[in-house]
């Protein structure tokens, strides 16, 4: 890959920045919003929390249908916008229902983001690096994560809780930035293809964003597609069974392993355990580092051991370490004892489900469904995403802490078994060898 290409990949892998950022920043807002205007437990949950994922299931469902038609170049650069608008929205906001249109706006743009982005990496990327370009964005998303964590922290113990509204509002200059950013890169060779019918432009692109053997082969493989079957295969078919229970499985387990409940709730989980305010929010900046570090790991190592390998790591951390913090639930073990178990829990999740989930779900959908199949899977996981946080209100006062995590970790026995004996691996395999390979025939 040249230069140029490195450089559309980069500046589109930004998107999985503004997707952590958006998604978790409310954690650390979360008290003074509710005190602000007084709204009940369940109102709070379910519109301030968690109408951002509300807002990315609708946009992960509906995001295969504009990167399909508008093409996923003009598809980002409207994500871009709909960023810029929700941050200035959310900090001018004067009820809690204006919050909550604008969180979700912004929710619709994490959604169709998380769509569109994934999608336009994995085509653009050749099959040796297809892993390790996917994963930037993941490690864009942690390292949103991280400042959103940053952010909760600096502005709670250097400004006061009350200035919420400059922590929201400065994200405007940054999601511009990106916006003017993505009117340079190139467009989808396979879409240019596959979806315009303009091999000539595709070939342009290529020129620009890859090296001659890289191009000639990528080009080599989409021509063997049939372009009509882009207008006549539908993803809800037999023959995509396979891919479809695949995603499924992936993201049920990646959100009942109780991540986003640890990232949307750590500074309340860490407080019951014993921690002050600060030193929550503290905590979780820790939680925010570690994750970018071993993110890190999952980069170097997606395409030399591969995406089992990782998921096995990941299912093996996830057992120990939730089993772990609901054994010092249960003892009542001090804080700095579950601090480090959440620690073992973010790090097993950074090398696992979380490097593997959004290059996994790129790879196994074939082109011709590809977009409406990341819409699928990404539907699925937002969903369970938001269900879990819609829940954690009512489960972290309803239910005894140590109970909640007992139930991540018998669940994650089960991802273990999926990994030994349903899960495909898909390293160094092109696109369309995985096509052939996991089609229902």
């Amino acid at each position: 890959m040249k230069r140029k290409g490195f450089l559309c990949v980069l500046v589109v892998s930004i998107t999985g920045f503004l997707f952590g950022f958006d998604s978790v920043i409310v954690s650390g807002i979360n008290i003074p919003l509710k005190q602000l205007w007084h709204t009940s437990d369940w109102f709070h949950g379910t519109f301030i929390i968690s109408m951002v994922l509300w807002g990315s299931v609708t946009g992960s469902l509906l995001g295969g249908y504009p990167t399909e038609k508008l093409g996923r170049k003009k598809t980002l650069i409207l994500v871009g916008c709909m960023f810029v608008v929700s941050s200035l929205g959310t900090a001018l906001s004067d009820s809690p229902y204006m919050f909550s249109f604008f969180r979700f706006v912004g929710g619709l743009g994490a959604g169709v983001g998380s769509i569109v982005a994934p999608t336009y990496i994995s085509e653009v990327a050749d099959a040796r690096h297809r892993g390790r370009l996917g994963m930037l964005f993941q490690l864009n998303l942690v390292l949103g994560l991280l400042l959103a964590f940053l952010s909760n922290y600096f502005f709670a113990v250097s400004f006061g809780a009350d200035n919420w509204r400059w922590m929201l509002g400065i994200m405007a200059v940054p999601y511009s930035v990106f916006t003017l950013l993505l009117f340079s890169i190139s467009e989808s060779p396979r879409w240019l293809i596959l979806r315009k019918r303009d091999a000539a432009a595709a070939h342009r692109v290529l020129d620009r964003i890859s090296k001659k053997e890289e191009a000639d082969r990528l080009l080599r493989t989409i021509h063997t597609e049939n372009p009509s079957s882009v207008y006549t295969e539908r993803l809800f078919s037999q023959k995509y069974t396979r891919v479809l229970v695949l995603s499924f499985l992936m993201s049920f387990f990646n959100q009942f392993s109780g991540i986003s409940f640890i990232l949307f709730y750590a500074p309340e989980v860490l407080a019951k355990a014993g921690s002050g305010t600060a030193q929550s929010l503290l905590s979780s900046v820790a939680i925010g580092l570690v994750n970018v570090v071993f993110t890190l790991v999952g980069v170097y190592l997606i395409d030399r051991i591969g995406r089992r390998r990782l998921m096995y790591v990941g299912s093996i951390g996830y057992i120990i370490s939730l089993a772990m913090i609901a054994y010092g639930f249960y003892v009542g073990a001090p804080a700095v004892f579950m601090l480090v178990f959440m620690l073992l829990f973010i790090t097993s999740h950074a090398v696992g489900q979380g490097a593997v989930i959004f290059v996994y779900m790129s790879e196994i959908f074939p082109t011709p469904v590809r977009a409406y199949g990341q819409a699928w899977g990404m539907g699925v996981l937002n969903g369970f995403a938001a269900l879990i946080t819609l829940l954690g209100a009512i489960l972290i006062n309803a239910f005894q802490s140590w109970m909640i995590f007992s139930g991540f970790a018998l669940l994650m026995v089960l991802q273990l078994l999926f990994t030994a004996f349903i899960m495909p691996e898909t390293k160094g395999i092109s696109l369309e060898e995985l096509e052939e390979r996991l089609s229902v025939k």
